[in-house]
């Protein structure tokens, strides 16, 4: 029996929102533009004062400098508080004393442990040993960003100001933007498309592709505008200026490897994992297969690291550690490849989810809200995900695109070991965005769906354990809505009774999924009573607060299912299996294990899919991909918790709510071999 792998620093995750960015103009979606509902009445306009006075100082176009701090940090200024490049404020300033943040400790190994192979059915996710050090390719493309020091030699201030103080933060990032211009022998000119080579440099990247990609995502803002709440409670806009049009040349074709499936505007590595018989007798760490002709790839799977990617890169090449498809870094936001589509790797902690999907790792800690999820990587993570699912047909859905913490357990023991990442702080609504797939209302608000969709920015619930257990965590935008058994806010929280059958309660943790649901999810409505809305959930009626001045969910349409007339209750399970009569002689069965949840008679749960039962036999070294059968058995996909789960399709009727035209999404039915 293979030795259980070490356990990931599968515990702090926190967030970071820096940003630089590594994508092009193609891939921008139209910008989150907050109702005016959703802002106070007497808004914080202090930080766009500061962009005006700065702009006007340093004879820059305050266009230039507004487009550029919302591409390093989306305004955002985490006084105090490096990114995991040691860039601090709206400007991003990098001290480079300070390039990495600290690797938060590991958490309880109940919350993230289990055997990192993730062949089997286990919970587990990639062991991690943070040794210093770097991979072959880390480090490649060291940048030379826009430093703090020289921000601070400019203005003749204390580095530490620049670190604490956003309006300095501003003025540094001024202070360079003109500097760099003089140094172009540029006019410091009022025409911000005068600035599009001095933009180009304040990226700090010296990979070609990647500093005239970010100087267009850049002036695509301009072009667009925005506004934005920060997460310090800033109103900040900038006006469109459709008419800018730097004269910049084309960009170059991006330098790659040819092993790595990239889209053209990414510039990406490819660092191996290795496929190769281990001492004692087993495999790893992967799988060879032909997808999508064999098995289709329904699913891309988004994770967080909870280590730094120097160490994640010697997972990856261990062959008794897990794996996954693609890395992506938080500072840039490079991708690096390590498994090929076509294979499967072993990321998720489910058989059947690894089988369909594609692994992609984040840099990360999800506790550590706006420190590593960077922009730079969100929008580099969109750009792959947007490649991947239109080779890949994978629809553009919050059933289909997924974090680890979505994964539901293939059996009912896996429960507990399940993972959380990315986390309540991960932005879905401004990935989505990127995606080029908003997340937005598809029926009226007094519909029988709701799709939660809060204000990233001001929503803020409370969690606790970023730190310490029991703390409160740094306040923080959120894409998490928490349940209650009741509408009230002193109500208990609902209990996921699959991680804690012994009765106790849900809790504020950031780590316990048990009560709370995500941004782009979607539920059947179970009632509702003044500001509160029920969903089902996990078998249960769930509330939370929906007020019409600032909701919290949305109006959705679609399709639902509930059990067939007749039966009181239906199983539940975390995998399709296809039946004993299905396999062929010498492959054993496996248990069905239906999960310890409830979905009885008169209960609805929103379905985007139906899929058939392949299941991949091969768990042997082999230098070929592996048999797969074909059951004929369906199941419907649902949305039953914070987690996904499937049931029979004989079991159960699609109901479709009234507000829906048109037929059945083209993806129900579609063969999961091709």
């Amino acid at each position: 029996m293979r030795k259980p792998a070490p356990r990931m620093a599968n515990s702090l995750r926190g967030r970071r929102r820096k940003a630089y960015v590594i994508t092009s103009a193609a891939l921008l979606a139209p910008l989150l533009i907050i109702p005016l509902s959703t802002v106070d009445e007497s808004p914080d306009r202090s930080l766009q004062d500061t962009f005006e006075k700065a702009a006007k100082a340093y004879h820059v176009p305050r266009s230039v400098l507004m487009g550029v701090s919302y591409m390093q940090s989306r305004w955002d200024a985490h006084p105090g508080a490096p990114s995991v490049a040691g860039g601090y404020g709206p400007m991003h300033l990098v001290d480079t004393g300070r390039a990495r943040a600290p690797a938060p400790a590991p958490s309880s190994p109940a919350q993230h442990g289990g055997n990192a192979r993730q062949h089997e059915d286990t919970a587990g996710a990639p062991a991690a040993r943070d040794n210093g050090g770097d991979a072959a390719t880390s480090n490649r493309r060291a940048a030379q960003p826009a430093e703090l020091g020289r921000a601070a030699q400019l203005l003749d201030v204390q580095p530490e100001r620049l670190r604490t103080d956003p309006a300095a933060n501003v003025r540094g990032g001024a202070a360079v933007l003109a500097d760099t211009q003089r140094r172009l022998g540029k006019p410091l000119s009022d025409d911000p498309a005068d600035w599009w080579e001095a933009v180009e440099r304040f990226s700090g990247t010296p990979d070609v592709t990647s500093a005239a990609t970010y100087a267009n995502d850049v002036f695509a803002v301009i072009r667009r505008g925005a506004h934005r709440i920060t997460a310090e409670g800033q109103d900040i806009t900038l006006p469109a200026s459709p008419r800018v049009h730097p004269r910049a040349a084309r960009i170059q074709g991006p330098r790659r490897s040819k092993d790595a499936e990239c889209p053209a505007e990414l510039s990406c590595d490819w660092l191996p994992a290795p496929y190769e018989e281990t001492d004692d007798g087993g495999h790893g760490n992967h799988d060879l297969a032909d997808r999508p002709r064999d098995v289709g790839i329904e699913y891309i799977v988004l994770h967080d690291t909870e280590a730094t990617l120097a160490s994640m890169f010697k997972t990856v090449q261990d062959p008794t550690e897990a794996s996954w498809h693609y890395s992506i870094r938080s500072s840039d936001g490079h991708v690096t490849q390590h498994i090929r589509t076509k294979d499967e790797a072993w990321h998720s902690g489910s058989k059947f989810v690894n089988a369909h999907s594609i692994g992609i790792e984040h840099e990360g800690f999800l506790r550590q809200p706006g420190t590593w999820y960077s922009e730079p990587m969100y929008r580099a993570s969109a750009r792959l995900v947007r490649y991947l699912a239109g080779k890949y047909r994978v629809p553009l859905d919050r059933q289909h695109i997924f974090g680890h913490d979505s994964v539901p357990a293939p059996t009912a023991e896996a429960i507990p070991d399940m993972h959380d990442d990315p986390g309540p702080f991960w932005d879905w609504r401004h990935y989505f965005d990127l995606l080029g797939a908003p997340l937005r209302a598809t029926a009226g608000p007094r519909s029988d769906m709701v799709t939660i969709l809060p204000d990233f920015a001001t929503h803020k619930p409370l969690f606790t354990g970023c730190v310490a257990d029991g703390e409160p965590c740094p306040v923080h935008g959120s894409s998490a809505v928490r349940l209650h058994i009741e509408p009230d806010d002193d109500a208990p929280l609902v209990r996921d009774p699959g991680r804690r059958p012994d009765g106790r309660r849900s809790t504020e943790d950031v780590n316990d999924l048990g009560s709370r649901v995500s941004a782009g999810q979607t539920f059947a409505v179970a009632g509702r009573s003044g500001d509160w809305t029920a969903i089902w959930y996990q078998g249960s009626k769930a509330w939370f607060k929906n007020p019409r001045k600032q909701p919290t969910a949305v109006g959705a349409a679609g399709r639902m299912v509930t059990p067939k007339e007749g039966l009181e209750e239906v199983p539940v399970f975390g995998r399709v299996l296809p039946s004993r009569d299905d396999l062929p002689e010498g492959v054993p069965p496996q248990p069905e294990s239906p999960l310890p949840y409830r979905f009885l008679a008169g209960q609805r749960y929103v379905t985007q899919s139906r899929l058939e039962s392949p299941y991949v036999a091969k768990s042997s070294f082999d230098d070929s991909p592996g048999s797969v059968v074909n059951g004929r058995e369906g199941y419907y996909e649902i949305q039953f918790g914070h987690r996904l789960a499937y049931v029979r399709a004989d079991d159960v009727d699609v109901v479709t709510t009234p507000t829906t035209a048109g037929p059945p999404s083209a993806h129900e039915g579609r063969p999961a071999r091709r």
